[in-house]
């Protein structure tokens, strides 16, 4: 387990704040297979945050205890059924067959849509040339009563 200072504590509360739960502990409690996604989810994401369903709150606290020792994860906050983990990601062990393997990139293609040439080539020649309408219409003229006269 991971112990971590009050200043850190605080900053993954704000950032943990805008996240949702990724991983939901149900009815059937901690099981290997929701470990496993717990697991699976710090490394991809760091922090996550943790939905237990149940109302005893001591279970929930050994939940939290549970995750944080078998993952060597570090608590961050349990606030109501919400549970605030964090783990740094680990480097994988597996690169050759594990590892997904990287698209090859296209190369930029030279040749320009003739929409974006037409943008780019007579810019100055049209500027000059366009005429601004106002933005709003002036109305038009009183005619003079007849009284005014």
């Amino acid at each position: 387990m991971i112990d971590l200072t009050p200043a850190q504590r605080r900053a993954f509360r704000a950032q943990a704040h805008h996240i949702h739960p990724v991983v939901s502990v149900a009815g059937n409690g901690l099981t290997p297979a929701v470990l496993k996604e717990i697991d699976h989810a710090l490394q991809a994401h760091e922090l996550i945050k943790i939905r237990v369903y149940g109302e005893d709150r001591v279970q929930r606290d050994t939940i939290m205890a549970t995750v944080c020792t078998e993952l060597g994860a570090a608590s961050v906050q349990h606030i109501g059924k919400t549970l605030v983990v964090w783990r740094e990601k680990r480097e994988e062990e597996n690169s050759g067959s594990a590892a997904p393997t990287e698209r090859p990139r296209k190369a930029p293609s030279k040749a320009k849509s003739a929409k974006a040439l037409s943008s780019h080539r007579g810019m100055a020649s049209l500027k000059s040339k366009a005429v601004k309408k106002p933005r709003w219409f002036p109305t038009p003229a009183k005619t003079p009563r007849s009284s005014e006269r």
